[in-house]
């Protein structure tokens, strides 16, 4: 358990995935998650990494209150999220900010993609064109886009380029954390590469913490601080990033491992000080 005070902190989480049937005495379940706990403390990136239906974007999703929760809890800065109700205060909605993997499908092709950016900023109250087309600007230079990228449209840009989108539009919100959620799995590995290098960077300059869900062992390795493994809905094993990779101690974190690349990017150990300087800067 992370010493830190926790920005999230999830505690015995279950959801249960309604089956259907024609009659509600009929109506089958299945468990998704079971007694999944973990914390994310600010400023941290936490990994989660599982083969396919293992649970990890579930668990994404009831952090983003897009999956009900059956039992357990999900405290953000301590506030339960259950406390909400059936609506999610848009506070919350902009503390946490999601970037999935396929950015163009949350970009209407009919628009051009500084819209979405905009859009967001109206949504949450930033008032005037003018203001939010300049927040706009800078969220795309600071995510390596130029002004002139606000005006094309998505099928003008590379899937580096969307996904760059989504970033820029997640954290123009400044948001305190956000979920990636198979963030790179679809880019090819040297995008991959300059995406995660831009996440590391972005978090050591505004402090953001990360959940990074992803499949792939080596992909979260190169920015995490902490990994959680996930099997069948069932956290099998949690430990530091340098824990995990020299001495796993569960089967199916060797077998994961064992499937994944053992190279780590240039720059790792550098983007990592610059993390926990400005973690020590806000404590």
């Amino acid at each position: 358990m992370n010493t830190t005070q926790a920005l999230l902190e999830v505690r015995d989480l279950t959801v249960d995935y309604d089956l259907g049937g024609a009659a509600a005495w009929r109506r089958r379940t299945t468990t998704v998650l079971q007694g999944v706990g973990f914390t994310i403390a600010p400023g941290e990136t936490y990994g989660l990494v599982g083969e396919s239906g293992s649970g990890k974007s579930t668990t994404g999703r009831a952090v983003l209150r897009l999956a009900d929760v059956t039992g357990g809890s999900i405290r953000f800065d301590g506030t339960d999220l259950a406390t909400f109700g059936r609506e999610t205060p848009l506070s919350y909605r902009r503390d946490v900010q999601a970037v999935f993997q396929d950015p163009a499908a949350s970009l209407n092709p009919r628009h051009r993609v500084g819209r979405a950016v905009t859009d967001a900023l109206r949504r949450h109250g930033v008032r005037g064109q003018r203001v939010r087309e300049e927040r706009a600007a800078e969220a795309f230079e600071q995510v390596g886009l130029q002004r002139a990228h606000l005006d094309r449209y998505p099928a003008e840009m590379s899937g580096g380029q969307l996904q760059r989108v989504a970033i820029a539009r997640a954290l123009v919100l400044r948001p305190r954390l956000v979920v990636c959620d198979e963030a790179v799995s679809a880019l090819d590995l040297s995008t991959q590469s300059q995406i995660i290098n831009l996440l590391a960077d972005l978090q050591a300059q505004t402090g953001v913490s990360y959940l990074f869900i992803a499949h792939d062992l080596g992909v979260v390795r190169h920015i995490s601080d902490r990994i959680g493994v996930l099997r069948r809905g069932v956290l099998v094993e949690e430990g530091t990033t340098h824990e995990i990779f020299t001495a796993p101690r569960h089967p199916y974190t060797r077998a994961l491992l064992a499937a994944s690349p053992a190279s780590q990017p240039a720059g790792r150990e550098e983007r990592r000080a610059r993390r926990l300087a400005v973690r020590a800067a806000a404590a």
